[in-house]
């Protein structure tokens, strides 16, 4: 049985979930900042970080990724199709918002795979490309435990924003129905931001999908 925890940072309260096995190994999924904090963290938990994953690389997502990279000596993963925005203000969001530095993060040592099941040291799950929130979007799927970590495709009520680049509403819609909204209605649902849900709560009582 996997251990979750959720901890909201930064000036969006983004969600980052540290995933944690029986081993004490883990995942660290979009560290957006306070990567001191979590660092404390995880190193107060005795966990045994394995590598770092991101769901899609706005600067939210992305800010502590090289405090823990180096901490941990750990790799990061993402896909490829952001693969140059985790270094560049313009793509990542950062240089959007003039209250905020431009975040700048080294590029990722790997790319994950849509579409296939994955294995990160013990981690065993399924990666599926989610676009519409962004090019790069992807879904964790964690199908024999229950739950998906979704970055920002679903939220709960709510679907991710689109008018961001590469951002596409229609995109968005198919990707939930076809990856997100096909699970199993029990399927815990962890958002890039805010409470989680289920897949059966978002069928039954999300305006965004009331076409589906």
């Amino acid at each position: 049985m996997l251990n979750i925890r959720k901890y909201a940072l930064g000036p969006v309260q983004t969600n980052c979930y540290i995933i944690a096995n029986a081993a004490r190994e883990c995942l660290i999924i979009d560290p957006g900042e306070e990567g001191e904090f979590l660092i404390r963290e995880i190193r107060k938990a005795n966990l045994k970080p394995q590598a770092i994953v991101l769901t899609h690389a706005h600067f939210d997502h992305i800010g502590a990724v090289d405090d823990l990279r180096d901490a941990f000596h750990i790799p990061v993963y993402m896909h490829k199709k952001e693969k140059e925005w985790l270094g560049n203000p313009g793509l990542n969001g950062s240089g959007k918002y003039a209250q905020l530095p431009d975040y700048s993060i080294r590029p990722a040592d790997a790319f994950l795979e849509a579409e296939k099941a994955t294995t990160i040291g013990s981690f065993q799950f399924d990666v599926v490309h989610t676009p519409g929130h962004s090019p790069g979007s992807i879904s964790l799927i964690f199908e024999q435990d229950g739950f998906a970590v979704v970055g920002d495709t679903l939220f709960k009520r709510s679907v991710g924003r689109t008018d961001l680049i590469g951002g596409d509403s229609k995109l968005l819609l198919k990707s939930i129905h076809d990856h997100l909204l096909s699970l199993d209605e029990e399927t815990v649902i962890y958002p890039g931001h805010d409470e989680p849900t289920t897949v059966g709560e978002e069928i039954d009582q999300n305006p965004f999908l009331n076409g589906f």
